[in-house]
C-alpha cells in the first residue's frame, strides 16, 4: 500500500447519478482510490442508479445539488437562470468541504466547475479530471467551459485528444494537462466469439440513442445489409435522455417502416452490459461528432469481439493498434455496412484478430494500473510525498 495514499481524503465532485461512460470511470477511480487505502466521499446532485454502486465500492455519498455547467447555459439567458443556483450551490458546497474536511477534492468531468471555484477559496487543492472534448463547438464556448480548469492544482484527462482540445480552447492550460488512459475492466467471465455465424451476423450497439451518437447510422446499415442479403441483426441497449425521448420514436418508426422489426431489438437501458457482448458477434460506435475517448470501443475488444468505430478524434485513438478494429467516415452508413459486411465474409480471421487483441486492451487498460496512477496523482496534488 502506497503510503502518501493511506488514510488521503478525497472529495469526489461529479455531475450526474446515471451508469454511462465518464460514470463508470468514476468507478474504477473508487475502486482504485479504495485499495490504496484512501477514504473516498462522493457528492452528487441527485441521486440515481449510480449511488448504490459507489456505497458497494466503499464511498460515501452525499447529496448536494449544485449546478452542472451545460453548453446551452453560455448565453446572456442561461446564464441568468444559472445564477440563482450558484448561489445556492455555493454555500451547499461549502459547507461539505467544511463537514469532510479533504486532503484533495477530484472535480470529475469540467461541468462542476463550482467545486473547482469552492475548493481553492476553502484552501483545498482541487484536480479535474476531463472526460469531453467539445471540438466542434465554437471557440468562445470551448474557452469558457474550459476556463474554471485554470484554478486546478492539476488537470487530468482521458486521451491525447482531450488535451488537444483543451491547448486549443485555452491556451493558458497548454502543457499543464496529464494524460492517464481510461481503467476499463473486462467481462467478468471468457465467452470467446462464435466459431461460425449461424442465423446470421450478431451486431451490438451499447450507449446513449441519440443524434450524436449516431444511432440511427447503425440502423440504416443494418438496413443496407438485409437488402444486400446478409443476415444480421441490431442489439440496440441504452436510452434517451429526458427530452429525446422523440429521437428514439424515430428508429422505431424506421424499422418497422422497413419491415424489419426481426432484425431490431430495442433493449432499454441495461446496468449489465456483458451479456450482450457475450450474445455479438461485432460491436459498432457509430458516433457522428468528436468523442473524447471511446470506452464502449475498448469494452468490445476487452470481450474479444471485433467492434467498427467512426474515424474520429478520441474513438481513433481507443481503437488504435487493435487489427479486428474498422473505421468509417462518420456518418456514413453505407461506409458502416461495407465494414459489417467484411467482417461476416471474413469471421474466422476477425474472431482470431479479436481474440488476441483482447490480451492487449487488458494490458493497456488495466483497471488496477489506473487506479493507482490516479491516487499517487492526488497524493502529490494534496501535498503529499509521491
Amino acid at each position: 500500500m502506497n503510503e502518501a495514499v493511506r488514510s488521503l481524503k478525497v472529495l469526489v465532485a461529479h455531475p450526474s447519478a446515471d451508469l454511462y461512460g465518464s460514470d463508470r470511470v468514476l468507478l474504477e477511480t473508487i475502486e482504485g482510490l479504495e485499495r490504496s487505502g484512501a477514504r473516498v466521499v462522493v457528492t452528487l446532485p441527485s441521486s440515481g442508479l449510480l449511488v448504490p454502486e459507489l456505497v458497494r465500492r466503499g464511498a460515501r455519498v452525499i447529496l448536494c445539488p449544485t449546478p452542472v455547467l451545460r453548453k446551452s447555459m453560455l448565453s446572456p439567458l442561461g446564464l441568468l437562470n444559472v445564477s440563482g443556483a450558484v448561489v445556492h450551490g455555493l454555500f451547499r458546497s461549502i459547507g461539505v468541504i467544511r463537514g469532510v474536511q479533504p486532503d484533495v477534492i477530484l472535480a470529475n468531468t469540467i461541468t462542476v466547475p463550482l467545486w473547482t471555484a469552492v475548493g481553492r477559496l476553502c484552501g483545498i487543492p482541487v484536480v479535474t479530471h476531463v472526460h469531453e472534448a467539445e471540438a466542434n463547438a465554437p471557440r468562445a464556448i470551448r474557452a469558457a467551459l474550459a476556463f474554471p480548469l485554470i484554478f486546478s492544482s492539476g488537470i487530468l484527462t482521458n486521451s491525447r485528444f482531450s488535451t488537444e482540445t483543451l491547448d486549443s480552447s485555452l491556451g493558458i492550460l497548454r502543457g499543464r494537462s496529464t494524460v492517464l488512459n481510461n481503467g476499463v475492466p473486462g467481462p467478468p467471465s471468457d465467452r470467446p466469439p462464435r466459431t461460425g455465424l449461424s442465423g446470421g451476423l450478431r451486431i451490438l450497439y451499447v450507449g446513449r440513442l441519440s443524434h450524436r451518437k449516431g444511432v440511427d447510422v447503425a440502423v440504416d446499415a443494418l438496413l443496407q445489409l438485409l437488402q444486400q442479403g446478409v443476415p444480421a441483426h441490431l442489439s440496440i441497449v441504452g436510452a434517451v435522455f429526458h427530452g429525446n425521448e422523440a429521437y428514439e420514436a424515430g428508429l422505431r418508426e424506421k424499422v418497422q417502416a422497413a419491415g424489419a422489426s426481426e432484425h431490431v431489438t430495442f433493449h432499454g437501458f441495461q446496468d449489465d452490459v456483458w451479456p450482450f457482448f457475450a450474445d455479438s458477434d461485432v460491436v459498432v460506435v457509430p458516433s457522428r461528432l468528436d468523442e473524447p475517448f471511446g470506452n464502449t470501443a475498448v469494452e468490445a475488444v476487452l470481450a474479444s469481439r471485433p467492434v467498427v468505430v467512426s474515424n474520429t478524434s478520441g474513438l481513433r485513438e481507443a481503437a488504435a493498434g487493435y487489427k479486428s478494429a474498422q473505421f468509417v467516415a462518420a456518418g456514413e452508413s453505407a461506409d458502416l455496412a461495407a465494414a459489417l459486411k467484411s467482417v461476416s465474409l471474413g469471421w474466422p480471421d476477425f474472431r482470431a484478430a479479436a481474440i488476441a487483441d483482447a490480451r492487449e486492451a487488458a494490458t493497456r487498460h488495466s483497471p488496477e494500473r489506473f487506479g493507482a496512477v490516479m491516487a499517487s496523482y492526488l497524493a502529490r496534488a494534496s501535498g503529499r510525498p509521491a
